[in-house]
């Protein structure tokens, strides 16, 4: 490899991982990390990769889930952050969670101890300077506005952004656990084993009523002029569903299904809310779908009015933040590079994916782009039946109007995967026909077998 570094600017997620896998090739990195030197309004700590919304990486099912499938992808490419989301889980039914501490630890420590890496705790005010050839932006939805300005500066784009809401936490011994009980959703075992890996408080009608009586009226917080931006659908506060339809909650994170209460089964609760631990000791606990823009004084209050969170404590209040991204199908070409300045490229949630997986799979490829560019040895993009090519391929081409007005932020789905040619069994193997559901569930499982078997192939082909 050439003397020249890559220099890898933010240590999220994607900045972390950008910077193990191109070191992993064999290229020196300079990782630039603003946090302490300059603070967030969301993050804690000055640790790499710290989660600073849920502590969960979703679905850990390859076979039935695009988000698992992309677990399975980020595994086979050697993830830094698969591989300490691994080590630090902490039991969540079907999902990947973990402690966050602990992962966020983890990652700081192997970065560190990684002899092709440099790590500089500075804030980048402009654009990198000129002798700067090999760059990866990954400064996440929380892009300082110095560096922003910088961007929008150089691209004549006009900003698009959006707000990001965080759920509050709670301390697990301030639970009712004489109204709460542990299950998770259809007894689904997770990546642990536990198929009670949840905390359920049930409501019933009136309960469900008063509680989103209280959420409506509770005082929110306040929008300056400039910050009126749309929220990101896959993630609004609840206040937000509720005054779409006093049903929304009940269709979304309360969803009674799946779920039967021990102390009284035939009874079905009319919406149920879910806990979900957020660190390995178990002592810390999490709303799950609850982000949240209620001022904090009203949060307590509210959340108590959940049955079996009478008393509790809470850890962190929900908060509101700002989040922004680029127009990456106009901005980007197919390898993440700024058209305007192809010696930048960008990675993580700034580029207009949504979730940590995503964030991660998205620097994973920068990375790896970088360092091959560094060898003269450019590489393709995955192929678009793997999900790691149809994310890129997304936000780099794939929206309908080439990013023109619409582009939002994208989780990974099966509608962004490339579409099977050959048609999936109508029937199983005793011959019975298929219903609708096993259908689909074959469906799925197809295109997992065949992402995987194309994935290797580009693999192995490629040496990557």
């Amino acid at each position: 490899m050439k003397n020249t570094p890559i220099h890898v600017i933010g240590a999220g997620l994607a900045g972390s991982e950008a910077a193990w896998q191109a070191a992993e090739a064999g290229a020196q990195v300079i990782l630039h990390e603003m946090r302490p030197v300059r603070r967030t309004d969301a993050h804690h700590t000055d640790g790499l990769a710290e989660l600073v919304c849920s502590n969960s990486f979703r679905s850990d099912d390859w076979t039935g889930n695009a988000v698992g499938l992309l677990h399975a992808e980020m595994r086979r490419m050697g993830s830094l952050i698969m591989a300490c989301a691994d080590a630090h889980q902490v039991p969540a039914g079907g999902a990947l969670a973990v402690d966050r501490d602990g992962f966020s630890a983890a990652v700081t420590a192997r970065i560190e101890g990684h002899p092709n890496i440099s790590i500089l705790r500075e804030e980048l005010a402009d654009l990198p300077p000129a002798d700067w050839t090999n760059v990866v932006v990954a400064t996440g939805p929380l892009t300082s506005p110095a560096l922003t300005s910088a961007i929008l500066a150089l691209t004549g784009e006009d900003q698009l952004s959006f707000f990001d809401a965080i759920a509050p936490i709670v301390h697990l011994e301030s639970i009712n656990m004489d109204v709460a009980w542990r299950q998770s959703r259809y007894d689904k075992e997770g990546p642990g084993g536990d198929a009670a890996a949840y905390i359920n408080c049930p409501m019933d009608k009136a309960q469900y009523e008063a509680f989103i009586d209280a959420l409506l009226a509770g005082p929110k917080a306040e929008f300056r002029d400039w910050e009126n931006v749309p929220y990101f659908d896959g993630c609004l506060p609840i206040e937000v569903m509720a005054e779409r339809g006093r049903e929304t909650l009940r269709h979304g994170p309360m969803k009674p299904v799946g779920l039967t209460n021990p102390r009284d089964p035939l009874v079905k609760a009319y919406a149920i809310v879910q806990l979900r631990q957020d660190n390995a000791l178990g002592t810390l606990w999490n709303i799950v779908g609850f982000q949240t823009k209620l001022k904090h004084g009203a949060q307590a209050e509210v959340f108590r009015m959940i049955p079996g969170l009478e008393n509790a404590v809470f850890a962190r209040l929900g908060g509101l933040h700002r989040n922004t991204f680029l127009n990456s199908p106009r901005l980007l070409d197919g390898q993440l590079r700024l058209k305007a300045d192809p010696r930048l490229r960008f990675a993580g949630q700034v580029t207009g994916v949504e979730g940590y997986v995503e964030s991660a799979a998205i620097g994973l490829l920068a990375g790896r782009f970088a360092a091959a560019e560094l060898a003269g040895e450019p590489l393709a993009p995955p192929p678009a039946t793997t999900a790691l090519g149809a994310l890129i391929g997304h936000i780099t081409g794939g929206h309908l109007d080439g990013g023109k007005g619409s582009f939002q932020p994208m989780n990974i789905n099966y509608g962004l995967i490339a579409p099977l040619t050959e048609g999936v069994a109508k029937r199983a193997e005793d011959g019975r026909r298929l219903g609708a559901k096993d259908k689909t569930r074959a469906k799925k499982l197809a295109v997992g077998e065949r992402a995987l078997v194309e994935l290797d192939g580009w693999i192995d082909a490629r040496g990557v």
